[in-house]
């Protein structure tokens, strides 16, 4: 590994991980210790939609207002330390929020030079493109947009941190985006602070790795982290700091005396958090999270190195988010004895009610039994029915539906009673994911009076000397088997990917993992979640970070906000198969 000086180290921390995040957390870490670069990430899938309905109701707003009141806290400490502020909260109005920006640096009698950066909103010109030839169609059902008929209302593609390093290089103190690819926060900083260039394929790789562990806050320093009783105290949680270096390599750490942990577990985690195959496809580089090393510097202090990137792919993604129609839920309480044959009265007489379901254009109808035999308490009686619509006509599903709901109060099964009240029907939006080829996009920057365009990656041969770091699994007898919770042994880490999830699993040591790689294919993970029998499931082997990762093809519906299921994000998927009681080898216990 590269000898390190002082001077050749850029110290990267993220305050944010989604819209409506921790807020002081930027005040924490300009505070707390040395820092060079305060990155934010506000902008999930769903969150674009949501910026949408909020520029619905006031034209010039549409991104994350949280991070105003960041600013108001930290531009000055962060001009004073000449901390460089990078973040993608401008959603679907970067010059509006870089505008709001100008007024509170004004405020404050500060002097700060703004930069803002466009080219990812793609809907004013969504019919130009597709009569250039682009379909985009949706990465999983194949279909294009006009085929499926759909009605978009945002439409953004990810961009790189070609962008981010221009503006830094012309002297930007903040750089605000709109959908700036979440790990490009961090890419774009360190090839400005180290002078990569677009085809140093392993050092870019490394900082988009490095972004996407630290992307989602303090998800890599102990938050969700399956084995949780290992973090000391989750009081004043430590935010992720990346210690990046000019060979690619970094430390992921937090400030001392902060709450949470750094280790190869919770760093490991959040590798496997909303991936897909071990190549990690990103606006700038392919990521080959199959090649990273990992482990344990110091208490708190994690070092990856090793990493090897690929040139990008002809084409970036593009997140759309259709109008899908409304979408209603309600919840029956139905408690004691004869539970499905309660539920089945309540499902038949409600949707006798609405003249049936063929009336809709979705229904579902989900039994969930959470109650238990000869119950201590009268909530471990019940279970719950819900029941789901959706319809392009919003009156069908909205108060129509839940009030015909509320009418079967007294006259059907006993111990009616609903989980709310009636409630209206709220927009259903589909998430369409998609592609365009990087020739129709462009980088636009605004720093002052100036204006700078920043053109895509270009094309690059691909490259024929990365092999995937080899482990050697020892053989582990099936023999004297015992019984334990999965989640005794293993750690998983779940999330969406639009309308499929993911769900990562690793384990702690070399033997453990030699027995999950055997144990748990495709057909074991269906039989261990009898609700995921029905879906496309594909499997991918991180044998480096002793790892394998699942994606689940259309468990989510059509996204996030779209979904009926309880949890549309997939976030409980993998604590739920660490509930699972399987069969182990007694050896692998010790």
């Amino acid at each position: 590994m590269t000898n390190r000086k002082q001077q050749d180290k850029l110290i990267i921390a993220n305050c944010s991980g989604y819209l409506g995040d921790k807020l002081s957390a930027a005040r924490e870490l300009v505070e707390g210790g040395e820092i060079h670069v305060l990155t934010g990430d506000y902008l999930a899938e769903l969150t674009m939609a949501l910026l949408f309905r909020m520029k619905m109701k006031a034209p010039d707003k549409g991104y994350a207002t949280t991070f105003l009141k960041q600013m108001n806290d930290v531009m000055g400490m962060c001009l004073e330390k000449n901390i460089k502020i990078v973040a993608n909260a401008g959603g679907l109005n970067p010059k509006g929020l870089a505008a709001e920006l100008e007024k509170i640096a004004a405020e404050l009698g500060l002097c700060p030079k703004i930069a803002c950066i466009e080219g990812d909103d793609l809907l004013p010109r969504l019919g130009k493109l597709q009569q250039q030839g682009e379909a985009f169609g949706h990465l999983d059902k194949g279909i294009s947009l006009k085929d499926a008929g759909a009605m978009p209302i945002t439409a953004n593609a990810y961009l790189g941190g070609w962008g981010i390093t221009k503006a830094l290089t012309e002297g930007a103190d903040i750089v605000v985006g709109g959908r700036l690819a979440d790990a490009a926060l961090v890419s774009g900083p360190s090839a400005w602070k180290f002078g990569w260039k677009e085809d140093d394929w392993d050092q870019l790789a490394g900082a988009y790795a490095a972004g996407h562990i630290i992307e989602c806050g303090a998800q890599a320093t102990g938050g969700n982290y399956s084995f949780f009783e290992e973090v000391p105290s989750f009081k004043n949680m430590g935010f992720p700091i990346a210690e990046m270096h000019s060979d690619g390599s970094f430390v992921i750490t937090k400030h001392p005396g902060t709450g949470g942990l750094v280790s190869v577990g919770t760093v490991t985690a959040q590798l496997l958090y909303e991936i897909r195959e071990p190549s990690y496809l990103t606006p700038d580089v392919k990521v080959r999270f199959d090649t990273i090393h990992i482990r344990q510097e110091a208490p708190d202090r994690v070092l990856i190195d090793g990493i090897q990137g690929e040139p990008a792919t002809g084409s970036a993604k593009v997140c759309i988010n259709n109008l899908y129609g409304y979408k209603n839920s309600m919840t029956v309480v139905l408690t004691g004895l004869d539970i499905e044959k309660k539920a089945k009265i309540v499902e038949e007489t409600i949707f006798d009610l609405l003249g049936g379901k063929d009336r809709f254009a979705f229904t579902d109808v989900q039994l969930i039994r959470s109650d238990r035999e000869n119950p201590q308490h009268n909530d471990q009686a019940c279970a719950h029915l819900k029941i789901s619509l959706m319809d392009p006509d919003q009156k069908k599903v909205g108060k129509l539906f839940s009030s015909k709901l509320v009418e079967m109060a007294l006259s059907s099964i006993p111990g009616f009673t609903m989980t709310a009240p009636p409630s209206d029907a709220i927009p259903a939006l589909q998430h369409w994911p998609t592609l365009v080829k990087n020739k129709f996009l462009e980088q636009r920057i605004y720093l002052g009076d100036l204006e700078f365009i920043v053109k895509p990656v270009g094309a690059y041969p691909e490259r024929t000397d990365i092999e995937p770091t080899a482990v050697n699994l020892p053989d582990i007898p099936m023999e004297n088997m015992r019984k334990i919770y999965f989640g005794r042994l293993f750690a998983t880490r779940s999330g969406d990917k639009g309308g499929n999830a993911n769900l990562g699993v690793w384990a702690k040591n070399i033997k453990s993992y030699s027995f999950l790689n055997r144990f748990l294919t495709t057909e074991k993970l269906k039989d261990l979640l009898p609700d995921m029998k029905a879906f496309d499931i594909e499997r991918y082997e991180l044998s480096n970070l002793l790892a394998l990762n699942f994606y689940i093809k259309g468990v989510l519906g059509e996204g996030v906000a779209a979904s009926f299921r309880n949890d549309p994000q997939a976030k409980t998927l993998g604590e739920y198969l660490r509930a699972k009681v399987i069969d182990v080898p007694e050896m692998i216990l010790k």
